[in-house]
């Protein structure tokens, strides 16, 4: 993590602890961390944010739509990476 992002991420942990966000229901604060640190939100926080916009019908369906390629890309995604994650844990540390 690069020091621009700790420093977002310190931030959005100062808000919260403040009280004045609730960092997994803000789009806004997610949306900042996916710039800065490259985090994809969890598909939960992801819907819940979503059940919290005013959304017209149509826009409704297209948002949903995009939600469940979401979801299913990123439990795709959590599997490739348990495989690689497996595959580095089973293996030995360098020496630094």
């Amino acid at each position: 993590m690069n020091r621009a992002g700790q420093s977002a991420s310190r931030d959005a942990q100062a808000r919260f602890e403040v009280g004045e966000l609730m960092y997994h229901y803000d789009a806004s604060i997610a949306l900042e961390e996916l710039k800065e640190d490259a985090l994809l939100p969890h598909p939960v926080r992801l819907r819940d944010m979503i059940l919290r916009t005013e959304l017209g019908p149509e826009e409704a369906k297209v948002l949903n739509h995009e939600f469940q390629d979401y979801l299913t890309r990123f439990g795709e995604l959590q599997s490739v990476a348990r495989g690689v994650l497996e595959k580095i844990a089973a293996g030995r540390r360098k020496a630094s």
